[in-house]
């Protein structure tokens, strides 16, 4: 799928990560991230496991995700600019090492499993495309929603719908205490759909041939 990028959207994408904080530089250990997962396996190692609050939907498959996102997330909930108690309160528990050696071990969890090309995805509906034009959203996602133009934007392809519809909402209405995701191009980008609307460019998203999965994890390995 073919969709003209939005030079507006483009430029601010690419000053919001111009401006995103700079963490240490640490390297990520993949090795090393596996033994800090368990708190992780819980919630992302069962496959449709369901998040209840704020309200229910699947939790994100993350094996096969960008690090460099995987650590901005996990920052980000860190901080409080994502405002997911259970999020933040294991982020807090983390060190930028640990940051980074969990999302080594994730981006590369199930590497092994995955098919040497994807398949060609299904052309959105009309109504679909023009929501995906208007939001501009493979001018920082990229074709076919599967590699961001910067590292820490997330891999969408193949992604719950309920979970990318939640976090949709979450950018748009971010006036809540206890949850909320604060970043500016997100909710100027959300700002202009309905519920009917996010939901509609969430399923098409999620029906997409991607990279991401979950993988069924055990505490006691």
């Amino acid at each position: 799928m073919k969709m003209t990028l939005s030079p507006m959207f483009a430029a601010l994408a690419i000053t919001l990560a111009a401006s995103l904080p700079v963490q240490a530089q640490v390297t990520g250990d993949a090795k090393a991230g596996e033994g800090k997962v368990a708190m992780c396996i819980g919630c992302h190692g069962i496959i449709g496991y369901q998040s209840s609050f704020p309200e229910v939907y699947k939790v994100p498959k993350i094996s096969g995700q960008s690090a460099k996102y995987i650590e901005v997330a996990l920052d980000s909930y860190r901080k409080g600019d994502r405002k997911h108690p259970s999020m933040r309160g294991i982020a807090t528990t983390l060190t930028d090492q640990d940051i980074a050696d969990v999302a080594a071990y994730y981006a590369q969890h199930g590497k092994a499993e995955a098919a040497a090309e994807l398949p060609a995805p299904r052309e959105a509906a009309a109504q679909v495309a023009q929501l995906l034009q208007k939001g501009a959203c493979v001018s920082c996602h990229g074709d076919n929603f599967s590699k961001g133009i910067d590292p820490s934007y997330p891999k969408l392809a193949g992604q719950y719908a309920d979970y990318l519809y939640v976090a949709l909402r979450s950018y748009r209405d971010n006036t809540n205490h206890t949850w909320g995701r604060g970043n500016p191009v997100m909710a100027g980008m959300a700002k202009q759909f309905s519920n009917a609307e996010l939901k509609a460019m969430a399923q098409y998203i999620a029906s997409l041939p991607g990279e991401l999965k979950t993988l069924p994890q055990s505490r006691f390995r």
